[in-house]
């Protein structure tokens, strides 16, 4: 005996594979363009590193003075 739902479940694995390929090939679509964007990317990182550092050795400099700058001002002020 044959089973009556052989030719439904047949049609909807096709639907089932033909959407699950689609979904593939958009995913690798998508896969490519976001490498494309991390690499257009790429320099705007190495700037923002850059200026991270920057800023930090400023901040350490300043601080580095700073604490120089308050006991010469006690010293001045006798």
């Amino acid at each position: 005996m044959e089973n009556p739902h052989a030719e439904r479940q047949a049609v909807l694995l096709q639907r089932i594979h033909k959407n699950v390929d689609k979904c593939t090939e958009l995913m690798l679509e998508l896969n490519h363009c976001v490498e494309e964007i991390l690499r257009a990317n790429a320099y705007v990182k190495v700037a923002a590193d850059l200026h991270t550092q920057h800023r930090k050795n400023i901040q350490y400099n300043l601080n580095l003075g700073g604490s120089g700058l308050a006991s010469e001002g006690a010293s001045h002020s006798l």
